[in-house]
């Protein structure tokens, strides 16, 4: 499906956002793990929490899904298990469905394959490999480190084994596959990461009864050295069931913050929206360049920040990105780039190799296709340059098989001299199935071309 965005039409409107995708695959996998029924509500219902679900199915957990509810009857880390046939679990395009279930299956000592796609056949895996070794998994990736993961069948009965560990890049999807490993571990493991990442499962495990702690450590100069996670599996080994209503996801909103900044006349409010620190350095960016953002009704819900944000169009300004900010925005960088073509000076990106490992090298792909557009950009090693002021042109372009690169070309077209016609579109399935329609109810001229 290719879709066709133009421009003209300023956005007016209040929408609610779709459950966040991060807590939905954690909501789900935890569930499962936990001693009883769980009820998930504002689920996110998109192409990489399904992946997720049909894993759990495959490994016997039972789950109904209706509208954006989904109920879950756990069958806890200790019981339920035993004896499973080996079994393939297709993790789809999602590396965070492969992250987290790796994690699950070596605490509970599943023999499993977790396969995918051939764009999560080309993802590094060597970076959760390594540390599951140390803990005693028999798991084994291909020899260039990536999926398939073999994990072998462990007696319930024996212990992994406990480790300190120093991520060499903060990430959440490998901090929580350990963490996850770790609630099987004889006593307590320790994690450090070089900066801050999302901090969903720390949060969740806590509401469900374990023992995690998350420390910010300094150097000696007063800077921030690393930031330390332990986990001290509870005894006994039992995770309890939750009833949650998930908050609105910020990675999706940040699609709809830029539609309105860069397009005039607009004025939209979002409502429900995650605010988790982790989160949102997106929005402090654009803050930083300008953006005119109000948070609103802040509450807390499940151990997490919610608010609503009004967001209209702004003039904004170039600025520098780089170090942890990274990392706090890290999955929004498509769509920042958009927001940077309209800022007034030079935007730039650093410290951001990370991106090349996406669901496309998106440092790459990004500066290819909107450079098509006639943007003023250029690519670094990790990162990229973008001199604004220069409204994008229109044409054809491609999403590249990576849903967050559609949707942030869709949004280019809302602001650009011409429409611009996205090739390959329908992945944006996977992970924001609302896109083209929330637009459509701002007044969008959004539409499949």
């Amino acid at each position: 499906m290719n879709l066709l965005s133009s421009p003209g039409n300023p956005l007016k409107g209040t929408i609610k956002l779709p459950g966040d995708k991060s807590m939905s695959h954690r909501a789900a996998l935890f569930a499962a793990l936990s001693t009883g029924d769980c009820l998930v509500q504002n689920f996110l219902v998109a192409g990489v929490t399904r992946v997720m679900l049909e894993a759990l199915a495959a490994l016997g957990i039972k789950w109904s899904l209706e509208g954006t509810t989904l109920q879950v009857q756990g069958m806890g880390l200790c019981r339920g298990f035993d004896g499973i046939d080996p079994v393939t679990l297709d993790c789809g395009n999602s590396g965070t469905t492969m992250r987290l279930l790796a994690g699950a299956t070596s605490a509970l000592g599943l023999p499993v394959i977790l396969d995918g796609s051939p764009g999560l056949r080309g993802r590094p895996m060597k970076r959760i490999v390594v540390p599951l070794q140390q803990m005693g998994v028999d798991v084994q990736a291909s020899p260039d480190g990536t999926a398939p993961l073999s994990i072998s069948a462990r007696p319930t009965d024996r212990k992994l084994q406990s480790i300190s560990y120093a991520l060499p890049v903060a990430s959440a999807q490998v901090k929580s596959c350990l963490l996850l490993a770790a609630l099987a571990a004889e006593g307590e493991t320790v994690l450090r990461e070089p900066g801050p990442s999302r901090d969903h499962t720390e949060r969740m495990l806590r509401a469900m009864g374990a023992e995690v702690e998350t420390r910010i450590l300094l150097s000696a100069g007063g800077g921030l050295a690393s930031i330390e996670t332990r986990l001290l599996p509870p005894d006994p080994l039992e995770l309890q069931p939750f009833d949650i209503v998930l908050p609105g996801d910020f990675s999706s909103a940040a699609f709809l913050i830029v539609a309105a900044i860069i397009t005039p006349g607009s004025q939209v409010v979002l409502q429900g929206v995650g605010l988790n620190p982790t989160r949102t350095g997106l929005l402090d960016v654009l803050q930083t360049m300008g953006a005119d953002i109000t948070i609103q009704n802040v509450y807390e819900s499940c151990g997490e920040t919610l608010g609503d944000l009004q967001v209209r169009h702004s003039a904004l300004r170039g600025v520098k990105v780089t170090g942890s900010m990274v990392i706090r925005m890290i999955d929004e960088f498509p769509v920042f780039a958009v927001a940077a073509t309209h800022a007034h000076g030079r935007t730039i990106v650093s410290d951001a190799q990370e991106l090349r490992h996406k669901e496309s090298d998106r440092i790459h792909n990004l500066c290819m296709e909107l450079a098509r557009l006639g943007a003023d950009l250029q690519e670094t090693p990790d990162g990229f340059t973008v001199s604004g002021g220069t409204l994008l042109g229109g044409g054809q372009v491609n999403s590249h098989g990576d849903h967050r690169l559609a949707m942030a070309l869709g949004v280019a077209g809302l602001a650009s001299m011409k429409p611009i016609e996205i090739q390959g579109a329908d992945i944006i399935s996977e992970s924001f199935p609302q896109f083209t329609g929330a637009l459509q109810e701002c007044g969008a001229d959004i539409h499949p071309g």
